[in-house]
């Protein structure tokens, strides 16, 4: 099985530098808690029950790593300690070096930026040569490149990219775009309708999707359709996956005006939309694992520590836990605190990375966003 270089090894001199800060707390947009405050009582969804509890949870401790990105949207912790993150809307790659240093490593050349398209997921292999994997909006589609990375860490580069998948469908939302390698070796992304909703049940359509493509940009021989890159359909915009200790696929997605979703993702399953939004019973689709209403989620990005999936919200401006062995419940975290919250990533030593998207045009920026963000972890009592 090929190592990957995102095997998330972060170094602990990384997270507790402040690399774009100076020290001391973090100016907060106006009407939130300085970062570092304890976090207040949670209040259970409305839509979902309150139990059980998830096993782990935010301390309330956060340290700014960076500041000042530009509608951050992916993060990708490197084995040597450097941190990557694509920005949307300059399709650049930035770097926080072990030493707490930002630079830019290249630009994605034919990146075409509009609405929610533009530099989305990364991903990173390392197979002898390490690679970057970059999930982008072109002219005429959205397609998935990989880029050799030359350096050392504080002074990487890219190399040109090579073309792996071409001819998802784009628009100007429902985009899809995140990426991520499992247990297996194979890379998983993310596609949304494009606002073409039929296209999510079409099984010939790249759109509306879980896709699983080998690292050369080849169709494995195991998927569930032979020749196909679909692993799952029926999907609407999803955009947040991650894997347990177990190997198990989990993703969230946007829904529409009702429900957005946490699926437990089965190969080759249906999970309704447009015919279904949450949860049906009525057999036929796999029915979400929870759901919330649009106003108190939008999920985006998701990360599992120790059984707890975290899963940020754009809308709801909040992170929520969920605990994987009783997926029905959930706690939600930090309201309304941080803004927009766009990607999570966990760390080797049980916490989290997460980065803020209050720049994307639909959040309301503060003097410092966004932010790249550590956040301590705990049992809880």
């Amino acid at each position: 099985m090929p190592r990957r270089l995102l095997t998330a090894a972060l170094v602990v001199a990384a997270l507790t530098m402040t690399s774009c800060a100076a020290p001391g707390p973090a100016p907060e947009p106006t009407g939130l808690a300085p970062l570092g405050a304890a976090t207040p009582s949670p209040t259970p969804s409305s839509s979902m029950p309150a139990a059980p509890l998830p096993a782990l949870a935010p301390t309330g401790e956060l340290g700014v790593l960076a500041s000042g990105l530009r509608a951050p949207w992916s993060i990708v912790p490197l084995a040597t300690g450097s941190v990557f993150l694509s920005e949307r809307d300059t399709a650049r790659i930035v770097e926080l070096s072990p030493e707490g240093r930002i630079s830019v490593v290249g630009t994605v050349p034919g990146v075409v930026p509009g609405g929610e398209g533009g530099l989305l997921g990364l991903a990173a292999l390392d197979e002898g040569t390490p690679y970057l994997y970059a999930y982008y909006t072109a002219a005429a589609d959205n397609r998935i490149v990989r880029l050799p990375v030359t350096g050392t860490p504080g002074q990487y580069r890219l190399g040109a990219p090579e073309v792996l998948l071409a001819g998802i469908p784009k628009a100007r939302t429902h985009n899809g775009g995140r990426l991520a390698f499992g247990p297996d070796g194979m890379l998983y992304a993310t596609t949304g309708d494009a606002q073409q909703t039929a296209r999510a049940q079409d099984p010939g359509s790249l759109a509306g999707k879980i896709l699983r493509i080998a690292p050369d940009g080849g169709v494995p021989a195991d998927n569930p359709t032979p020749g196909s890159y679909v692993y799952s359909l029926g999907h609407r915009n999803p955009q947040g996956i991650a894997f347990d200790a177990d190997g198990q696929l989990w993703a969230a997605e946007f829904g529409q005006n009702t429900w957005d979703e946490l699926n437990r993702i089965v190969p080759g399953a249906n999970y309704g939309w447009p015919v279904v939004e949450g949860a049906d019973g009525a057999g036929g689709f796999r029915d979400p694992v929870q759901q919330w209403a649009t106003s108190e989620a939008s999920p985006s990005g998701i990360a599992i520590v120790e059984g707890t999936l975290f899963m940020t919200g754009l809308r709801g401006q909040r992170l929520w836990s969920i605990d994987l062995a009783n997926p029905g419940g959930s706690r939600p975290h930090f309201v309304e605190r941080l803004g927009r919250i766009r990607d999570a990533v966990a760390t080797p030593d049980g916490r989290l990375l997460i980065v803020t998207n209050n720049t994307d045009g639909r959040g309301d920026p503060g003097p410092d966003d966004d932010r790249l963000i550590v956040v301590e972890l705990a049992p809880r009592g």
